[in-house]
């Protein structure tokens, strides 16, 4: 992890792809602990140091992840994303150009719970959540493209099962259609800029996070 954007109330960094935000059955340590560590080592704090998960990325998925660093923070914070407040934008790079350059997709997805996995419909059916992005291609190279997706929902797996609904599986994701996995173990999804007003100060925060550190990557940068 890297930190992006520090002060008082909030931290924001750029995970990589391998890092879990919360603790999981695989025992990892989660990235909400690292930034605790780095916290206490920076500050030299004695006890316990306050943080506040307030979203997730999944484990594969690299990019920008903000936490809440007082108490005061946390409930805005956490208010700011349940609004839909928090503008979040990624970049996905896929085989397979989409049919239309840009657009907007609207699908109905059932996550199921046992295969962590979350399937795409076109018309509402039980169980299902209405998931919406927006998406525009703004990058080609000899075989892959670049997508920067806009969320408006925030649902389980949504880019992924939504990308790969309209034919354009993001580059190493098994779980959803792409042939071949990333070596080292990542999908092609990144977490690029996210843009809220501080639930503290009331300034716009407009943070953007670097591309991993990879050629295919660096070549779209």
């Amino acid at each position: 992890m890297t930190v992006v954007y520090e002060d008082n109330h909030i931290i924001v960094v750029n995970k990589a792809a391998s890092e879990i935000v919360q603790g999981d059955k695989t025992g990892d340590t989660p990235l909400s602990e690292m930034v605790k560590q780095y916290l206490k080592e920076k500050y030299q704090k004695p006890g316990n140091v306050f943080i506040g998960v307030t979203h997730r990325l999944d484990r594969p998925v690299s990019g920008l992840v903000v936490f809440a660093k007082t108490s005061k923070a946390l409930p805005r914070l956490n208010e700011l994303f349940k609004n839909g407040e928090v503008k979040k934008t990624y970049w996905a790079i896929v085989k397979n150009a989409p049919k239309e350059t840009e657009g907007e997709l609207v699908h109905y997805l059932v996550r199921n719970e046992k295969q962590n996995k979350s399937y795409a419909y076109d018309k509402e059916v039980p169980n299902s959540k209405k998931a919406i992005l927006d998406y525009r291609l703004i990058g080609r190279s000899q075989n892959y493209c670049l997508l920067e997706v806009d969320l408006k929902t925030g649902r389980h797996h949504q880019i992924r099962c939504q990308l790969a609904k309209m034919g354009c599986p993001i580059k190493g994701d098994l779980k959803y259609g792409f042939p071949r996995s990333n070596p080292d173990g990542s999908i092609s999804l990144h977490a690029r800029r996210i843009k809220f007003i501080h639930p503290v100060s009331k300034e716009l925060l407009d943070l953007e996070a670097p591309v991993p550190e990879d050629k295919l990557w660096k070549s779209f940068e």
